[in-house]
């Protein structure tokens, strides 16, 4: 008999102790709007190096293409029209879209 009191003992504790872990957890909630501004402002701090290594990246990475083409049209390949556009888009893409971004997020 007094195994099952303590037992019953045992489970109220239990979903009491469950009961004001779940009725604290709002307390420790961050409003949704504070959230969001916090990221953005984490954004706007990392975006001029990021978008300095992305410029960078992209100059090493043109320079490896236009040899790439180079090289090609120097070996008389007939399909150089297509290399040239790919990677005249990608220099493309990498110029706008650091600008893009800069001026979405001011």
């Amino acid at each position: 008999m007094s195994k099952s009191k303590f037992n019953k003992r045992k489970y109220a504790g239990k979903i009491l102790a469950t009961v004001l872990l779940l009725a604290a957890i709002p307390v420790f909630a961050q409003g949704g709007a504070a959230a969001l501004t916090n990221a953005a402002t984490e954004i706007k701090k990392y975006w001029d190096p990021v978008k300095l290594i992305i410029m960078a990246v992209g100059g090493v990475v043109g320079l490896i293409g236009g040899v790439r083409i180079y090289n090609k049209w120097s070996n008389g390949d007939q399909d150089i029209n297509k290399e040239v556009v790919g990677w005249g888009g990608a220099c493309l893409f990498l110029i706008i879209v650091p600008q893009f971004v800069s001026s979405f997020f001011g």
